[in-house]
């Protein structure tokens, strides 16, 4: 086991301060790198394919501009859910508890549904980040807290924490359900691990961690802590008793993945599959030609294919050397956590792209920031080093995302 506490009596104050320090700094380089894209390079003419309903054109050029960054691709599944509910086909992919909370908070709001969810995942943000800086403290001291707030709120990727997306409820719902579990509150581990399973299938991987840190709590080892456990996958079984009683499929969320082209290659052989789309994508570019076609799963442009491709073999890469800096650093339970959760994606990968949404999952394992920060704390240049590559490159990543190009 790391550490011993160093710092367990943090302030919340501290930690709350930490948060919203680092989710305000990221959250700007978000809003002016995506409106500014938006703005001045326009859309991708294609958008209107995958926003019929136009969510946030109501709101003119300007609010579109700005609204952009927040509300993209996904951001459609999640309010059309939200507005009219599950009606077979593939909305039932999605867990209900995001779509549950934009519901309420459209009422609130009236009717601003987009705005609505903006609000929220940037609350669950805060939150989650102030979490995550108490759980590190426990065993890391405030130093590597700090580093590990400030690698996931400026990860290239973090704009899905203030989007209409799941991840920031995501994150915020498996930290604190880490964090009860390392404070001894195991009832609240248990009603936290199964709101994760509600908000997203993966959730229910939550229970390798807690196993693991019930089996290795100081002190003796209480039944009764074990069972508030079964409350994680009955987040699942809600979500599709719920299905059932209102006469749809209960395994429709699991079916759903199909449309997707989400198929079971064995364990962790999408990785494989991933590495041999990046190097017929390398061999495309290489080539300087668009035939022949070197992946044709994908169909499209095979230019465009093999980009996509390679960038998502490079997040694997990267999320690995994290996990492999974390093998000396972290807690069996943290890397059974990281390992557990990659095996969904990499066991059912995407015919066409096989890594298709790695970089949105490795967001939230929150493992490897806390792995990425302890490295960097043994070196002065490695924090800011890091600090600026992820600034860019959420720039970069956000005005993508804003102009409705595909990221991940």
């Amino acid at each position: 086991m790391v550490g011993v506490r160093p710092d367990g009596n943090t302030a919340w104050g501290d930690s709350w301060a930490v948060a919203w320090r680092a989710l305000l700094a990221s959250r700007v380089v978000v809003l002016v790198a995506g409106a500014l894209a938006a703005g001045l390079l326009g859309l991708d003419p294609r958008h209107t394919g995958f926003d019929p309903a136009g969510i946030t054109t109501p709101y003119g050029g300007l609010g579109d501009a700005l609204l952009g960054p927040f509300a993209r691709w996904d951001t459609t599944w999640f309010v059309a859910i939200a507005q009219d509910g599950y009606g077979g086909g593939a909305r039932e992919a999605f867990f209900p508890l995001y779509p549950l909370l934009l519901a309420v908070g459209g009422t609130v709001t009236g009717g601003e549904t987009v705005l609505a969810g903006i609000a929220i995942s940037t609350a669950c943000a805060a939150v989650a980040l102030t979490l995550l800086h108490r759980l590190v403290a426990l065993d890391y001291g405030p130093g590597v807290a700090r580093g590990a707030v400030l690698a996931t709120a400026f990860m290239p990727m973090s704009f899905f924490l203030s989007a209409v997306y799941s991840e920031s409820l995501f994150l915020m719902l498996s930290v604190g359900t880490v964090y009860a579990a390392r404070t001894d509150r195991w009832a609240w581990a248990g009603v936290l691990g199964g709101l994760s399973a509600a908000t997203r299938s993966a959730g229910v991987v939550l229970l390798v961690p807690l196993v693991l840190l019930w089996w290795d709590a100081p002190g003796p080892r209480r039944a009764r802590d074990l069972l508030w456990l079964a409350l994680v996958p009955a987040g699942v079984g809600v979500y599709c008793l719920y299905l059932w009683a209102t006469g749809g499929d209960p395994q429709a969320p699991f079916a759903a993945q199909d449309v997707w082209f989400r198929e079971f290659a064995g364990p962790f052989l999408g990785a494989w599959d991933g590495f041999v789309a990046a190097w017929e994508g390398a061999r495309q570019l290489l080539s300087g030609s668009r035939e022949p076609v070197f992946f044709a799963q994908a169909g499209g442009d095979p230019f465009v294919v093999a980009r996509h491709n390679i960038e998502l073999f490079a997040w694997l890469v990267a999320g690995l050397w994290a996990l492999a800096i974390g093998l000396r650093r972290l807690p069996l339970a943290y890397i059974a956590y990281v390992v557990a959760a990659l095996a969904l994606p990499l066991s059912y990968p995407v015919v066409p792209q096989p890594l298709m949404s790695l970089p949105r999952f490795l967001l939230v394992l929150f493992p490897l920031a806390i792995a990425v920060a302890a490295w960097a704390s043994e070196r002065r240049w490695r924090g800011p080093v890091l600090l600026t590559l992820g600034t860019i490159g959420l720039a970069v990543y956000s005005a993508i995302f804003a102009t409705w190009h595909w990221v991940a």
